[in-house]
């Protein structure tokens, strides 16, 4: 069970996962070492997966997303493990989830710029029969994050 000082510890790290534990303890009213063993408790308990850090896209030359909506007639789990491999080793897919609804799956992608997608494309349809395959670009990102909230959290 988690108390208030977890949530906000929690909360605190997946902003910024650099923040020495001496700032962290002092924002959260803890002495160092209680802080230090409450996050290596949380990083035990698999609610920290792992930390990481942010790379600015813009800087490393991938500004441009597109989501890609993918159907297929093909359902089996060998297909579905086949699909997730492929993408897998595509490192501009970044996201990848299986919806309900008209389509079957949408993919993050980031590229250097929108012709990219191309390229991104045939890798895929090359190892693997789709459906139908349709591209949005996205115009702005008009808010990003990587956190969660902490507040459901028992």
């Amino acid at each position: 069970m988690l108390d208030d000082r977890d949530r906000r510890i929690l909360d605190m790290l997946q902003r910024d996962a650099g923040i020495s534990v001496t700032d962290l303890a002092e924002r959260v009213a803890l002495s160092v070492s209680a802080c230090s063993r409450r996050i290596q408790r949380l990083e035990e308990s698999g609610h920290i997966l792992r930390r990481i850090i942010v790379l600015d896209r813009e800087k490393m030359g991938v500004p441009t997303t597109v989501f890609a909506l993918v159907k297929t007639a093909h359902h089996s789990d060998e297909w579905t493990e086949s699909f997730r491999r492929i993408i897998g080793d595509i490192p501009e897919i970044v996201e990848a989830h299986r919806l309900t609804g008209n389509h079957d799956y949408i993919l993050k992608i980031v590229l250097p710029r929108v012709e990219h997608y191309d390229v991104i494309y045939k890798q895929i349809v090359r190892k693997l029969e789709l459906f139908d395959v349709s591209a949005s670009i996205s115009m702005e990102e008009l808010k990003h994050g990587l956190g969660i909230p902490v507040g459901y959290v028992r």
